[in-house]
């Protein structure tokens, strides 16, 4: 199951318009919980602070594009 899910958000991450939907649409909403004083819920309050950096994640990458897994060293 973990590698379905890192296998999409792999796609996810090559497809940057949508990752930054995607971010805003996960940060957004998770912003708001944590800035109103509607809920005291401590689970609450973590899971959306999980969710927000998740969506950060997902805006910034979608920003600036992927990282290579790997970069030659110059000497050769």
């Amino acid at each position: 199951m973990m590698r379905r899910v890192r296998g999409i958000v792999l796609r996810l991450v090559r497809r940057r318009a949508r990752a930054m939907t995607l971010g805003l649409l996960l940060a957004v909403p998770s912003l708001w919980v944590q800035l109103s004083d509607r809920w005291d819920a401590w689970w609450l309050e973590s899971l959306s602070l999980i969710v927000g950096a998740t969506g950060l994640a997902l805006f910034w990458t979608g920003l600036t594009g992927a990282a290579p897994d790997w970069i030659e060293p110059d000497g050769k």
